[in-house]
């Protein structure tokens, strides 16, 4: 065989050999691992969207009327006068306004808010005990009782007569007094269907704004009268001037026109 044969059969089997690339053919890439980059990040959890939810609206209160109802009771019904404590029972001033009271023999009305009577119960049954009588005044001092709906001013007056009667069972609540006086007729329509009287005043001191005992008992021995109602506080503040001007008031008041029951 000639040299330059052998050549090319050799060169012809050493491609056999080696299998490299027949034609039409692509040799195979090898596929690279995963990498951790790669992999599908996991999807989070949608933060729940706080819920806006728009509280129920108030209802709207009735317009306070220009003028006072007619059919509140501003005299006491007889010729003497009639005191009358708001606000309480409280255990720092009504034990004291009932000791001037025993002292005197006279009797009062005391216009007793629910709440204290709640926390209070054993004043409010002293009150009766002692011979006095007691008005409701509201649970909680409200001075815009009267111009609620009607429902809200009855479930009001309700819940104060159950407040006075846990503590005093048997008490009669003839009278019910506005607090702040802003009275309106559709809270008088609920009053006397519950059996309760509007009480007012004819005689009003001031007393809640603190004047000094001088000034209190000059403006209640100017205004009284035969028939009056004096409107006073055993509670509600600091009422340590009002005690001082009833040790004067309350004997001098029996003195000059005598003090007695509302009628």
């Amino acid at each position: 065989m000639r040299p330059r044969t052998v050549l090319v059969f050799a060169l012809g089997l050493m491609l056999l050999v080696t299998g490299c690339g027949g034609p039409g053919k692509t040799p195979q890439k090898v596929a690279a691992p995963p990498s951790a980059s790669a992999a599908p990040k996991p999807t989070p959890s949608p933060k729940p969207k706080p819920t806006h939810t728009t509280p129920p609206a108030k209802p709207k209160l009735r317009p306070l009327p220009k003028q006072l109802p007619a059919g509140l009771h501003r005299r006491s019904g007889s010729p003497g006068v009639a005191l009358t404590f708001d606000d309480g029972p409280d255990p720092r001033y009504t034990p004291q306004i009932l000791a001037q009271l025993r002292a005197a023999h006279v009797t009062a009305t005391f216009c007793v808010v629910g709440r204290q009577a709640k926390r209070h119960p054993e004043l409010v049954a002293q009150i009766v005990r002692e011979g006095h009588q007691l008005c409701n005044h509201s649970w909680r001092h409200d001075v815009d009782l009267g111009r609620r709906p009607l429902a809200a001013i009855r479930a009001d007056l309700e819940r104060t007569n159950r407040a006075i009667h846990a503590a005093a069972p048997n008490a009669p609540i003839t009278w019910f007094r506005q607090p702040g006086g802003r009275w309106t007729a559709e809270e008088l329509t609920v009053a006397r269907q519950l059996g309760l009287r509007p009480l007012h005043w004819s005689v009003d001191p001031q007393d809640w704004d603190h004047p000094p005992a001088k000034k209190i008992i000059k403006r209640v021995e100017s205004a009284s009268h035969h028939g009056s109602v004096v409107l006073m506080h055993d509670a509600g503040g600091d009422r340590t001037q009002t005690m001082a001007a009833c040790r004067h008031l309350i004997p001098d008041l029996k003195r000059r026109y005598g003090i007695v029951r509302l009628r």
